[in-house]
């Protein structure tokens, strides 16, 4: 996925969950940061942000902001790591990576049980039997160590869909958590017990019941996120 028009500034405060202050251009903004998450070990005070320009764009023109805040540098020892932290983002970049898959369907947003699941998809097995594959995505932009870890603040909807895959996994459907890493040289992806135990037993049984897990690695510009290798 790309976006049109980015622009460079640097992150000063974070009132609300939904806004936060930048220089950009020498100039105070409030933009929307398009991630609800915590992000305190990212939003820090000077860090340098990627965001979405929609000065002079049509859509732009009813917006009560002009950017969107979409990805942050992080100092880790002595670089910096780019991290796309557009909570959207990852669904659009696993959708673009599965249509070049060899599934045969691929439907967004599908409703199974009491839960609305990223994908359904279909494929065929060496048999010639239709494969009905259930995909839940998740994105990762915590990094610990050159670890990835997953969530960064508790998530009852994240364990309701692991729970949701696990009974569809002993109904026959291939399922699948994948989780979309939102960052470059990470290839793998821990359950954060300490901030939210239960997503980490959820995730557990869910592996025990056969649901799979994927760690979708990304190719990060500040312009681009793009899913290479799972």
């Amino acid at each position: 996925m790309r976006y049109e028009n980015t622009i460079t500034g640097k992150f000063i405060d974070r009132p609300n969950r939904f806004i936060a202050h930048v220089e950009i251009e020498r100039k105070i903004e409030t933009v929307h940061v398009k991630n609800t998450g915590r992000c305190k070990e990212l939003l820090l005070p000077g860090s340098t942000v990627i965001l979405e320009d929609f000065r002079n764009t049509r859509a732009g023109e009813n917006r009560k902001t002009k950017f969107d805040l979409i990805a942050v540098y992080k100092k880790r020892n002595t670089d910096q790591l780019l991290i796309n932290m557009d909570s959207q983002a990852p669904n659009k970049a696993a959708f673009e990576w599965l249509k070049k898959q060899d599934y045969t369907f691929i439907k967004p947003e599908y409703t199974f049980g009491q839960s609305r699941i990223d994908f359904y998809m279909e494929r065929n097995d060496s048999q010639g039997n239709i494969e009905k594959w259930l995909l839940e995505i998740k994105g990762c932009t915590l990094e610990i160590d050159d670890v990835g870890y997953f969530p960064d603040a508790p998530t009852e909807r994240g364990v309701k869909h692991l729970r949701e895959l696990a009974a569809a996994a002993k109904n026959g459907y291939k399922c699948a958590i994948g989780f979309v890493i939102q960052m470059e040289n990470i290839s793998k992806v821990l359950p954060n017990v300490e901030t939210h135990a239960e997503f980490g037993k959820a995730l557990e049984e869910a592996m025990q019941a056969g649901v799979e897990v994927w760690y979708l690695q990304c190719k990060v510009k500040e312009d681009s996120l793009e899913v290479v290798k799972a």
